[in-house]
């Protein structure tokens, strides 16, 4: 069994939900501060500015699920190490990136993306479908990572 080979799936795991992670926990912060500041005003509008406030944090969720299937994948879970070339490793590494880079570009986009539509829905609370409409459009591209991610990784012969 190669070590490093190991090392490196695990590095793609580890990429994946760090960076993702990283990216809604920073898009959250963001459309979080829009949300403070209109509920400060009218308390009302909580449950509204929370569900948009909620919607970059699903590439933290994208970047774990992938890091479960990697961890799942390579044994690490479930017990047993695979015996992983470096290759194979690299392979792994490469097939997490997507999820990881895009879910942290994203979830920073899709918080400011957010913090707009909170004010939207701040001066025209009618407006909320409409106004969800626009961090959804972001979205997207974190779900073609993650399918990226996903059929890379479970593609992979270990």
């Amino acid at each position: 069994m190669s070590e490093l080979g190991i090392v490196y799936a695990l590095l793609g795991a580890a990429v994946a939900v760090l960076l993702s992670g990283t990216g809604s926990a920073i898009g959250v912060g963001i459309a979080g501060q829009a949300a403070a500041g209109v509920v400060t005003e009218d308390p009302s509008k909580f449950a509204k500015v929370l569900i948009i406030q909620l919607l970059p944090g699903t590439q933290g969720l994208y970047g774990l699920l992938i890091g479960f299937i990697t961890l799942s994948k390579i044994g690490v879970l479930g017990g047993g190490l695979a015996d992983l070339d470096v290759q194979t490793g690299l392979l792994i590494l490469a097939a997490c990136l997507p999820i990881g880079v895009v879910g942290l570009l994203s979830a920073i986009a899709q918080g400011k993306t957010a913090a707009s539509a909170i004010g939207i829905v701040a001066k025209k609370p009618d407006q909320f479908g409409k106004a969800m409409l626009f961090p959804a459009m972001v979205e997207t591209y974190a779900i073609l990572a993650l399918l990226i991610s996903f059929l890379s990784v479970t593609g992979i012969q270990v």
